[in-house]
Order: structure tokens, then C-alpha cells, then sequence
């Protein structure tokens, strides 16, 4: 199923797309990625939802992602007498250590590390910042807050504190059960909540091994002050921008964003623009006109993907959302200026063969007007490499691995094709070809570019570079 659009469409599923024939919908609409939230989804349904998906997948014969999202820790306020309180602004408000249940003077926090972390000045966010408490005294078993913003408070409800790095580890026991159920029921690409600092990435990279790539969700302001070693720890990078949204001010969200988009697209690596991208399709057949700008701005900047969270999980019209987005996309990817800003934020290449290539393959792409550039990889990185430049070509990713393959369906311009690897060059040639008439990316007298590394299957060792004509031959092959 080829495509009509480079940037990539993530789809989260849940009780409004659990359903085989929905998630095929939504595939067909164009997801290419699907998100499985564990903070939704019961962990001993996860091995049925993956089952499906590869069931699609093999029906299709299409790789598609499988992304797990990690929950990571959740900081909430205890419960309360009459299980909700009133706070008006300006008042005294205490969070402390003590059990019983709270009043309107005073709540358990039972996070005795958020209590040792909290200074005076810090800001206390609650019920994603509607409650806004700024702390006046703090100790290791009570901090004094002053309500700047009042309002109704209820039982656990969620605690943010945007001023605070807490000694907490990102993921926690349920995270540790969820990713190991995840690696075993074999998801390829794993998002981190959380994330704090690059050994946050680092914890779960080591358990993870080879066995799925790792993104790190940004979502917290304690992370874009140590962002570059955080994108340089990670696979892929998502910019969250809900939580963002809680935790800073909303007018620095749009910059933030950017931030990352240009640094994980300088650095070769997947990123993901998420969250309440077409909101108000959860209950309306049809996005607001600010909503399509929003995503169409994400796609103007580069980014890999674009993701639907309730819009697809839990909305009155989950495949629509999808084909929404998915027109949007084209749309913009047809506009001029699209290629005019891309090219403007296109990154100098590093001085490695590999780069070296990708350099090459793009000037040949411009100089000779060609659609399709055929990328011969066994780890991913070819393919990586050449979408870094974002070519106005496709890049279609041959590789005998399947996990391969289904993680480069995440990427930016990437069509996966799971295939033997070559055996000679003549080989590696004819078959390109082939598969760039059956993937209809290129017709008879076309010429295509051929990427690969010598020796073939020697992951990092991109060397070649061919431009070979469809022939008659490759087309009676197809």
C-alpha cells in the first residue's frame, strides 16, 4: 500500500478502536503506527491487541509499528474526608505525609520524595494545573503552599511541578512488567513518560537491548535542560505537548516544539508531534480550522509523525480522525513551500560515508527529478540517514529483517519492504528495480537511485551508490 505522503500518521487505540475491523479501518485510512498506551490498556490484553495488529499486517502484507507507551510515574494527592475540598485563592494549603484523609486546609501527599524535593518558591500544580500553589515553607514531611489559583479539589487527583527535578526514576514496577510483556510480545518502538535526565532513556535502552527502539517522551520542562543529551540517548524523541502544556507556559509550547523537531531531525532520528492535535474530533465529525493548522504545521516543520491520542482511542470517530489527518498531510506535502522550508532546515552532512551518501543520493534525486531512492539495509540506519535529508523522493527501505522493517515504518519518507538480501551487486540492482515498478514508484524508462553497503548484510557499512533504468525485465518480474 504505497502512501501519498512522507510524514507518518500514529494512531492510539483503545475502546473505540479495539475492534479487528476498526483497526484495519484505520490502517487503510493511513495509520502506519499504532499506539498502545499502557496506561489504558490491561496488561494481559496486550499479546491479544499486538496479536491483531500482526494479524492486519500479515493480510495486508504491509510492516506496521507497534508503539508501547509506557505510563511512568504517577504523582497524585491522597483522598479526602468528604472525598473533595473547596480552595480559594490566597489561602494556606498543606501538603504533608500524614494518612488521614484531607479538608480544605490540608491533604496526604504520599510522596514522601516530592515532600524532600519541594523548595520554597516552587510551583504545585494540580488536576492538570487547574489548582496552581505556590510553596512558602517546606520540610521533609510538610511543605506550606499559598493558592494562587483556587477551585475544587478531589481524590488523587494528579500533582505537576514544573520547577522541581524529583529523585524519581522513570519507570516504576508496573512500567518494568509492561515493557518486559511488551519486548516479549515483541512491539518495536517503546516510549518513556517521564523522562527527567538521559539516564531515564539510558534504564530502559538496557533492558530493551535489540529488541525494540526507545523514545523519549518530552513532557516534562526538567527535560529541555538537558535535551541534547536526551536526544542523543534516544532512538526517536515525542514531543508531548499536553503535559508541556501543564507544566510551562502555553506560549513557549510552539517553540519548544520546534526545538526538538529540528534537533531530532538533525540528528537522524524519529520524532513525533502529539496530543489534542484534532481534539475536538472525539465528538465532531469534522476539526476545527485551528486544529488543521496545527497539524499542518507540524508537517511544514518536518516532523516524522503527527499522532492521534482520544481522537482514535476513545472518540465518536476514530477512522475519520485518521483519514482527516491523513488528507492534511498530503495537502501539504503538495505545497511548494513545504519543500522550500524543508530544504531550508536541511542539516550539513557529517563527514561519514554514510552521510556521504545520503548527501549524494539527495543532489541526485534534485538533479535528475527521480521518485524513488532503493535502500538496501539490514539495521535501519541507510534508511535513517537518507530521510534525514528529507529527499523529495520516497525511500524505500529493502531488508530481510522484518523487526527492521517495522520500525522504519515510524520514519519520515520510509516505504519497508521485507526481502531476502542481496547477493551481488547485479542482484541488488535487478531486484531494486522490481520492487520500485511493484510498489508503483517508478515505471518502464524510469531511472531510480540504489543505496547499499559491501559486504551486503554489514549493518553501518553504506558504500554504494547506482543509478540503474527499469527495464521491461524488471517490470515482467514485478
Amino acid at each position: 500500500m504505497k502512501r501519498a505522503r512522507r510524514t507518518k500518521i500514529v494512531a492510539t487505540l483503545g475502546p473505540a478502536s479495539e475492534d479487528p475491523e476498526v483497526i484495519e479501518k484505520l490502517f487503510e485510512a493511513g495509520a502506519d503506527v499504532f499506539r498502545l498506551n499502557m496506561s489504558h490498556l490491561p496488561r494481559e490484553r496486550l499479546i491479544e491487541r499486538v496479536g491483531v495488529i500482526r494479524a492486519i499486517e500479515q493480510r495486508l502484507r504491509r510492516p506496521i509499528a507497534i508503539l508501547l507507551d509506557l505510563q511512568g510515574p504517577k504523582l497524585r494527592v491522597g483522598r479526602f474526608a468528604e472525598d473533595a475540598a473547596r480552595l480559594e485563592s490566597g489561602q494556606t494549603f498543606v501538603l504533608d505525609g500524614d494518612a488521614t484523609p484531607g479538608d480544605a486546609t490540608r491533604v496526604h501527599l504520599p510522596h514522601p520524595e516530592i515532600l524532600s524535593s519541594l523548595e520554597p518558591g516552587h510551583s504545585v500544580l494540580i488536576d492538570d494545573g487547574k489548582l496552581r500553589l505556590s510553596v512558602t515553607e517546606a520540610s521533609p514531611d510538610r511543605v506550606v503552599t499559598r493558592v494562587l489559583v483556587g477551585g475544587r479539589i478531589s481524590n488523587r487527583k494528579g500533582v505537576s511541578l514544573p520547577d522541581t527535578t524529583i529523585p524519581v526514576a522513570a519507570m516504576t514496577e508496573k512500567d518494568r512488567l509492561d515493557l518486559d510483556a511488551g519486548l516479549a510480545a515483541n512491539v518495536d518502538w517503546v516510549a518513556v513518560s517521564f523522562v527527567q535526565r538521559p539516564e531515564d532513556v539510558a534504564e530502559v535502552k538496557a533492558i530493551a537491548g535489540s529488541r525494540a527502539l526507545v523514545m523519549a517522551k518530552i513532557e516534562k520542562p526538567q527535560a529541555l535542560a538537558r535535551l541534547d543529551a536526551i536526544m542523543e540517548a534516544s532512538d526517536g524523541l515525542m514531543v508531548a505537548r499536553g503535559d508541556l502544556g501543564v507544566e510551562m507556559p502555553l506560549e513557549q509550547v510552539p517553540g519548544v516544539q520546534k526545538r526538538i523537531t529540528r534537533g531530532a531531525r538533525r540528528l537522524g532520528k524519529p520524532v513525533v508531534v502529539a496530543t489534542q492535535m484534532l481534539e475536538s474530533m472525539i465528538t465532531a465529525p469534522v476539526p476545527t480550522r485551528a486544529e488543521v493548522s496545527d497539524v499542518a504545521t507540524a508537517v511544514y516543520e518536518g516532523a516524522d509523525a503527527v499522532m492521534l491520542s482520544a481522537e482514535s482511542a476513545s472518540g465518536a470517530f476514530p477512522v475519520e480522525a485518521v483519514a482527516t489527518m491523513n488528507r492534511i498531510a498530503e495537502q501539504v506535502e503538495r505545497d511548494a513551500i513545504y519543500w522550500s522550508i524543508i530544504a531550508a532546515q536541511r542539516s550539513a552532512p557529517e563527514a561519514t560515508a554514510s552521510d556521504a551518501i545520503a548527501a549524494s543520493a539527495h543532489q541526485i534525486v534534485d538533479t535528475l527529478n527521480l521518485d524513488a531512492i532503493m535502500a538496501w539495509t539490514a539495521s535501519g540506519s541507510t534508511a535513517l540517514r537518507l530521510a534525514r535529508a528529507r529527499p523529495n523522493a520516497s525511500v524505500i527501505a529493502l531488508t530481510p529483517k522484518r523487526e527492521t522493517a517495522r520500525r522504519l515504518a515510524l520514519a519520515w519518507g520510509t516505504h519497508p519492504i521485507v526481502t531476502n538480501d542481496a547477493s551481488d551487486i547485479d542482484d541488488m540492482s535487478f531486484r531494486a528495480c522490481k520492487f520500485a515498478v511493484r510498489e508503483r514508484f517508478a515505471k518502464v524508462g524510469e531511472r531510480v537511485i540504489v543505496v547499499a553497503g559491501l559486504p551486503f548484510g554489514t549493518p553501518g557499512a553504506t558504500n554504494l551508490i547506482r543509478i540503474a533504468q527499469v527495464t521491461r525485465e524488471h517490470a515482467a518480474k514485478a
